[in-house]
C-alpha cells in the first residue's frame, strides 16, 4: 500500500513533537504533506518554531510549517505552559531553527491541499484546538467532502477533564472549534484521556529513547524528563502519558488499539463542563454514531513502534 497522506496539525507541546518524530521516522506508511500549527500549549509564535525545531532535529527541514490561527474562534486562548514549560519544548537544549516559515497561512494550506489531492486521500492528525480545521471549514466548505478521515488526539470518558474535572485541554481552548468539526460529518476517529493515559512514558522506556544515542533519542529523552514530572505529581503514576503519539502510532499499527463507534457531543454552554465531550459509550441515547472512540491500547506494543521508528531518524 502506498503511504498515507497526512497534514498534522499541532501546538507543540512535547508529546506533539514525538508524534512529529513518529510520522518523521515511518515513511512507508506516512506521507507528511505539511504540518500546520495553532495556539494552545504555548501561544502560536512558539508553537510554530517548536515544529520547525523538531523537524529540524530529525534531519527534515524539507517538511514545511505554516502558522494558522493565533485565539480559539470565540475565546480567549488558554495555554499550558504549566504542563510544558515556558517555551512549550522545555527540557533539551533549545535552539534558533534555520528553516524558515512558510509565507501561506496554515488555515489556507488546509484548504489548498484538499483541494489539490484526489479526493478522499489526504487525513488530518489535529494533535491541538481544532480552530485551524474550523477555520478551514468555514472558509471552504467544499473541502469537507474530500477529507478521508479526521485522527486527533482529545476529549475523554472515563478518564473526564485534565484541564477543569469535565473537559480535556485540547477539546476546552476551543469547544465551538470541537463541535462543528465533530458535526462535520467527516469520518472522525478519536484517541482521548482514555487511552492515552495507558500510554505512560516510565522510566525504562524513556531510557530505551536514551539508548538509541543518537541527537533524536537524546532529544526525545530530554523532553520526556522534563514532561513526565507534571503528570507524575498530579496522578501518581509511574510515568507521563503520551497523548499525541497515539494519533500517528494509530495510523501506522491500528491493530494496537481498540475502540467503538459512538455518539460524541461537545458542551460548549455550560460554566461547569464546558469542552466536556459527551460520549455515548454505552449507547443510551438514540442519537446516531459519529465518531471512533478508542478506549484500550497496546502499550508495549506502542512503546515498541516508537521507539524504533524514533531510531530510524
Amino acid at each position: 500500500m502506498s503511504p498515507r497522506k497526512i497534514i498534522i496539525d499541532t501546538d507543540p507541546g512535547q508529546d506533539d513533537a514525538v508524534a512529529i518524530l513518529l510520522a518523521l521516522g515511518s515513511p512507508e506508511e506516512i506521507d507528511l504533506l505539511g504540518i500546520t500549527t495553532v495556539a494552545g500549549n504555548v501561544p502560536l509564535p512558539l508553537t510554530q518554531k517548536n515544529a520547525r525545531i523538531t523537524c529540524e532535529v530529525a534531519g527534515r527541514p524539507d517538511v514545511k510549517v505554516h502558522a494558522g490561527c493565533d485565539a480559539p474562534l470565540e475565546r480567549p486562548l488558554v495555554t499550558a505552559e504549566h504542563v510544558h514549560g515556558r517555551t512549550g519544548l522545555d527540557g533539551p537544549e533549545l535552539f534558533e531553527p534555520k528553516t524558515p516559515l512558510a509565507v501561506q497561512n496554515g488555515v489556507d494550506f488546509i484548504i489548498d491541499t484538499l483541494r489539490a489531492e484526489a479526493p478522499g486521500t489526504v487525513t488530518l492528525c489535529p494533535l491541538g484546538p481544532l480552530t485551524n480545521i474550523a477555520a478551514a471549514f468555514r472558509k471552504a466548505p467544499d473541502i469537507i467532502d474530500r477529507l478521508q478521515e479526521i485522527v486527533l488526539m482529545g476529549g475523554a470518558y472515563f478518564e473526564v477533564g485534565n484541564i477543569t474535572p469535565a473537559a480535556e485541554f485540547n477539546i476546552y481552548v476551543d469547544p465551538e472549534a470541537a463541535q462543528e468539526v465533530i458535526r462535520s460529518g467527516v469520518a472522525i476517529t478519536m484517541l482521548p484521556l482514555d487511552v492515552t493515559h495507558k500510554a505512560l512514558a516510565t522510566r525504562p522506556r524513556i531510557e530505551a529513547f536514551r539508548a538509541l544515542d543518537t541527537r533524536v533519542g537524546h532529544f526525545t529523552a530530554d523532553m520526556l524528563d522534563f514532561f513526565e514530572r507534571f503528570d507524575v505529581e498530579k496522578y501518581g503514576s509511574e510515568g507521563g502519558p503520551l497523548h499525541d503519539p497515539c494519533v500517528i502510532a494509530y495510523l501506522i499499527r491500528p491493530d494496537l488499539f481498540s475502540g467503538r463507534q459512538i455518539n460524541v457531543e461537545i458542551e460548549t454552554i455550560s460554566a461547569l463542563t464546558l469542552g466536556m465531550t459527551v460520549a455515548d459509550w454505552w449507547g443510551v441515547t438514540d442519537r446516531p454514531a459519529n465518531a471512533m472512540f478508542i478506549g484500550d491500547v497496546d502499550a508495549d506494543g506502542f512503546f515498541a513502534l516508537l521507539t524504533e521508528r524514533l531510531g530510524r531518524l
